[in-house]
Order: C-alpha cells, then structure tokens, then sequence
C-alpha cells in the first residue's frame, strides 16, 4: 500500500488529503475520502456559516479534518470554536496572516495546517507552529497566490522548513502523484480530480464542464469575487474553467455592471456553467468520468505505487 513516514504516522492508509474546497468538499465526500483510506475535509468557503458547518458535519464518518478561510473565519462569529468543538482531526485555515488561531487548535489538541505560496510564506508558518503545510502551486484550482508551480514551490517549502508538507495544485493522477512524493511531499492535497466525483457537492453542470475540460481550459481570474462582492484579498485570484464570463469581465472587473451580476447569480442557480463558476487547477484534463472517491483515489495510488517500485528498479 502506498504510504509515507507522515501518511502512517497520521493513521491513513494512503497519503491523500482532499482540499476543503468550499462549496464541493461537504461531509459526504469527506466521509468517502477517509473511507478510502485517506483524510477526508470538510471546506467552509468564502460563504461559510455556522449552520452551514452543522449540516456538513452530520454526514461525515470517521476521521475527519475541516478547511476555513481566514477572512470569513473573522467575520462569522463563533465558526473557529465550532470547528474546534467538532474535534477534527486537522484544522487547516489559509489566507491570511494572524496565527492566533494556531495556540487554539493546539489547545484543543488539534494539528493546525495552512496553504504557502514560497519560502518565506512557509518559514512564517512554521514559526507560528503550523503543523502541516499545503504548498500549493500557481497551477490548483479555486483561490491561492499565483506565484509558483507545484514542483518549483515544493522543492522551495522543502528547503524551507522541517515540518510535513503536502503537494497541492495539478495532482490529479497516478504519476502527478508519484512525482510529488519522489519529490519528498509527505502527501498530496486533491482538489479538482475529486470534484467529479458523485460524493461532491458539485452540481450536475458542473461535473459536465469538469469532464469535458481540457488541460488548457482554466484562467486566472478576480471577475467573480468582484462581482459577488466577496471581500477576496486581491493577491488570492481565482483559477477556474474559461468560460463567456470569464473572458468578457478579467481585467475589467472595474466595469462590471448590475445588469452583468444579475445575469451570473442566475446563471449560478441555474446550474449554467456557460456564466457561472467552476473551479478547477490544471489538472482538470485529467479528469474523464465521474468515478467515485474509492475508484479515484485507489486508482491515483495504486498506479503511484507501481510508478514508484518501478523507478527504484
């Protein structure tokens, strides 16, 4: 069985982790990714609520970890202790830059986590006493800095720092995966394979758009965070599936019009992925069907292992 010295020592069977992404990563497709033998989270996104994280937490099975964002972390009150008090098995909060929420999680006897984007992003977070760092490359979907790729980063955060640190960003198969643990990754943080999956909260439109995607089809973008009027910090774009949104408003989210922010809140309710938002890394070729979580991940590591053995050889 693939493993490494921190997937073992955590008590998973497999060195995956899957990122808290909000709006996907609900309690059932945690459930599924710690029944397959890694570390499934529960991610709370940019509208996370209390009641919100009471829902999610009702469908989750065995071990677990919950994913939230700093910003909205500050805003809704009482969402850190709640987390807290559901006594996760790792608290990963990325985003922003007070640690405090560090001495609670080891207060609670709970391993803290967050995403870096370089060197000195990771020194930092070690410092403050984070646990597990998530370097995330310029290639992962949803929100993080576009500052360097996976390999380059985590070659980086290696050098940097003496904690575990996991690979996110554009690990979506079997030799993505293998190269993040030759590399020296204690594991590999999966975001964008695992949206297709049935176990996510993806909508059916989404899940289309994720299988038709190719490699190519993702951009960099704010335009939906401007036009939801959600409060991203500017150096956290977005990466998502190209669409006609994206294409008419990135690098002219100053003009966006009421009529143009009517149009995407419909478009989200209607499941239209032709305006509303998908987010997906680069990885989103990769992705061919809608398997379940088992198949996904037992598939991504038994092919990693058989990579691995080979190149000992």
């Amino acid at each position: 069985m693939l493993s490494t010295p921190w997937s073992r020592d955590f008590g998973l069977r497999v060195p995956i982790v899957n990122a808290p992404m909000g709006g996907v990563a609900g309690g059932r497709l945690a459930a599924a990714v710690t029944a397959a033998g890694g570390l499934g989270m529960i991610g709370m996104g940019s509208v996370a609520t209390r009641e919100l994280l009471r829902t999610q937490l009702q469908q989750v099975r065995g071990t677990f970890g919950i994913g939230l964002v700093d910003w909205v972390m500050r805003t809704e009150a009482g969402l850190l202790e709640d987390a807290l008090a559901a006594r996760p098995a790792l608290l990963s909060v990325s985003f922003g830059t007070d640690w405090s929420w560090v001495a609670k999680a080891h207060d609670a006897g709970i391993p803290a986590a967050t995403q870096v984007y370089d060197g000195v992003g990771a020194r930092e977070a070690a410092d403050a006493g984070v646990d597990i760092l998530v370097a995330r490359g310029a290639e992962g979907g949803g929100h993080g800095e576009a500052k360097l790729a996976t390999l380059p980063l985590l070659d980086t955060v290696l050098d940097a720092v003496s904690v575990p640190v996991l690979a996110g960003g554009g690990i979506a198969s079997a030799r993505s995966l293998a190269a993040v643990l030759a590399a020296g990754a204690s594991g590999a943080w999966v975001g964008t394979r695992l949206a297709a999956c049935p176990e996510a909260l993806s909508g059916d439109g989404s899940r289309r758009a994720l299988i038709a995607a190719r490699a190519t089809d993702t951009a960099v973008t704010r335009a939906f965070d401007v036009a939801q009027a959600r409060p991203w910090p500017a150096r956290f774009p977005s990466r998502v599936l190209t669409n006609d949104f994206v294409e008419r408003w990135t690098g002219n989210e100053d003009a966006l019009n009421p009529q143009a922010c009517d149009e995407l809140v419909a478009s989200i309710a209607a499941d239209d992925r032709r305006i509303a938002p998908v987010d997906a890394g680069q990885g989103v070729g990769m992705i061919r069907d809608d398997a379940s979580v088992a198949d996904v991940i037992d598939e991504m590591c038994s092919g990693a292992e058989r990579l691995l053995a080979g190149w000992g050889s």
